[in-house]
């Protein structure tokens, strides 16, 4: 199953974008959050390796029209990497301000979006879309392998040391799910359902499990201020 990925926005949209991302690491700094404010670098250097050279310069399914694809590409990994890698660590963290921190990320992509298209009209348009027939299958054997490990691992474990699959799906789709969303619904997304339900269910999903590990592995030795882990 092919299909297009697409977007359209104006430059506006990424000056507004910057500004916000600013805002989200400063909060995050300020609030101690210094491994999720870590830990979305992360995310961002993984979703520029992933798009740019994957996509673009291996696969040759990213098109960028309307801006330097190598730098429009470094600012969306590091806009959705970012974001998405921070909000996933909150969650796995079960940070007592998740509703907070959940809001002010959803309603900053809104607000981007929607200023952007009211006064944007000035400003560059850019045109981006991406094929999904070439890698689509290898994200679905990467979704299928993680899971498989959490299933096999529960199956063998007493109820008490069950690892909480409900929890990593819920965090997996509600990410991408929320971003996809905005996307249709500011008019950024072409209409079309395939990528908000496709991408919903895959493409953050299917990294969960292992970024369940590592969180696990990091916190058991950090915690969220850097400092050491005190039993």
């Amino acid at each position: 199953m092919d299909y297009s990925v697409a977007r359209e926005l104006n430059g506006l949209y990424i000056i507004l974008d910057i500004i916000f991302l600013l805002f989200l690491g400063i909060l995050l700094l300020k609030f101690k959050k210094r491994l999720a404010f870590l830990f979305g670098l992360s995310g961002a250097l993984l979703y520029f390796f992933v798009d740019y050279g994957i996509f673009f310069l291996l696969l040759g399914t990213r098109e960028v029209v309307g801006a330097s694809t190598f730098w429009f590409l470094l600012w969306l990994s590091t806009s959705y990497g970012f974001t998405n890698f921070v909000w996933i660590w909150l969650f796995l963290n079960k940070d007592k301000r998740i509703l907070e921190w959940s809001l002010f990320i959803v309603i900053g992509w809104i607000a981007v979006a929607l200023l952007s298209q009211s006064f944007g009209s000035g400003f560059q348009l850019i045109q981006i879309s991406r094929g999904t027939s070439s890698y689509h299958g290898a994200m679905a054997l990467i979704l299928f392998i993680g899971y498989s490990i959490v299933i096999i691992k529960n199956l063998k474990s007493k109820d008490e040391e069950r690892l909480p699959i409900l929890r990593m799906l819920f965090i997996g789709i509600l990410v991408q799910f929320s971003w996809e969303a905005v996307l249709l619904l500011t008019g950024i997304r072409p209409s079309g359902l395939n990528p908000l339900i496709v991408n919903s269910l895959l493409e953050t999903n299917l990294g969960i499990p292992y970024l369940y590990f590592i969180h696990k592995a990091i916190t058991k030795n950090r915690q969220e201020d850097l400092t050491k882990q005190i039993f």
